[in-house]
């Protein structure tokens, strides 16, 4: 699954810009996440370490190309990541 190559939606640049992360994050989560976690049938979170944050990118890949459909930062990392 190649997610880097994935797009940003209209909707996920909305969240991006509104909770004031970096759309660059959000890209090198996609190209080397951490850890990818299946969300529900055709949805897929990325999620890696940014700037002391977790940051989680929603991706919709049963679409092509696969589209960003959110992205936030969480300082509950252990939450997170401590799911299987």
């Amino acid at each position: 699954m190649d997610l880097g190559r994935a797009i940003i939606t209209e909707h996920a640049a909305g969240r991006v810009a509104r909770r004031q992360v970096n759309e660059a994050d959000a890209r090198a989560v996609l190209e080397q996440p951490e850890a990818v976690r299946p969300v529900r049938e055709g949805r897929v979170v990325a999620q890696g370490m940014v700037g002391g944050y977790l940051l989680r990118v929603f991706v919709d890949i049963d679409r092509e190309p696969p589209e960003v459909v959110t992205v936030y930062r969480t300082s509950k990392i252990d939450k997170y990541r401590s799911r299987a």
